[in-house]
């Protein structure tokens, strides 16, 4: 559905542009959800929200030329659709990439950008609370909390990935659909953690346990046209899943899961 953009790029100045909006809206910060829903002028196809108060959302939507004001959560978007350029701008500073599938977007909360995409958009997006990011980083003991960087088209194939699979459970309520966004949220987390934070980790990932490191170094087949992931990536992100569910499982039965936490 091609929806008719807000402005035209070249009838005024970007950095004006972003200027007079803000002297327009409020200062408060605004949810995703609204502020999306107002900028790409539709809703979105599929909306889960989280107790925690996240959400995950499916985007359809036309071509935009406008300014993405503060939000209260960091915005992290996984791309879905066709090959295209597009332009993003904050103040004097501009940053061009290319949308294709495998790359991601994020906004940090607070933050706020011009965005010029030429193109219909197909996309998943994460609202993830400033609240959850510090949780997952307490839980792990192995992160210090800070703030996510800003991406524009970045290549990230894990974190598009997971937050693409997302999108097939959107439409369920079953108890089930609920825990598996749940799980799948502290995951990305703990991804955006160790991905998207411009500090390095203070896991060694040679010693994690979960995979031996011998399993982590044997090459997988794969057929030619499969893009391939990161295999220290993967053991580091299977092993503090396993963890968490050991330590969840201790504390809800008292009774130690030699499964996951042996080693």
């Amino acid at each position: 559905m091609s929806l008719p953009c807000s402005s035209d790029p070249l009838e005024s100045s970007p950095d004006e542009t972003i200027e007079a909006r803000r002297d327009e809206m409020p200062a408060a910060d605004h949810n995703p959800a609204n502020e999306m829903s107002r900028v790409l002028r539709t809703a979105p196809i599929h909306l889960a929200a989280d107790p925690s108060g996240g959400a995950i959302a499916h985007w359809n939507h036309g071509p935009l030329h406008d300014v993405v004001e503060p939000m209260t959560d960091h915005v992290i978007m996984a791309y879905n659709g066709a090959i295209q350029r597009m332009e993003r701008r904050s103040g004097r500073s501009i940053e061009s990439g290319t949308f294709r599938r495998g790359v991601v977007i994020i906004i940090p909360a607070g933050s706020s950008s011009r965005w010029d995409i030429p193109k219909p958009v197909d996309v998943v997006q994460l609202y993830l609370p400033r609240t959850t990011l510090t949780r997952i980083a307490d839980e792990t003991d192995t992160f210090t909390p800070t703030d996510l960087l800003e991406r524009t088209a970045h290549p990230d194939l894990i974190t598009s990935r997971l937050l693409l699979s997302a999108a097939d459970v959107l439409e369920g309520n079953t108890a089930l659909d609920t825990l598996f966004r749940q799980q799948l949220t502290d995951l990305l987390a703990t991804r955006l953690l160790a991905a998207h934070t411009g500090k390095a980790p203070s896991y060694q990932p040679a010693c994690c346990a979960g995979l031996s490191n011998d399993c982590g170094r044997t090459p997988t087949r794969t057929s030619p046209s499969a893009p391939s992931l990161p295999i220290p990536g993967c053991r580091v992100f299977i092993s503090v899943a396993l963890s968490r569910k050991a330590r969840g499982f201790h504390l809800t039965t008292g009774c130690v899961n030699i499964g996951l936490s042996r080693p």
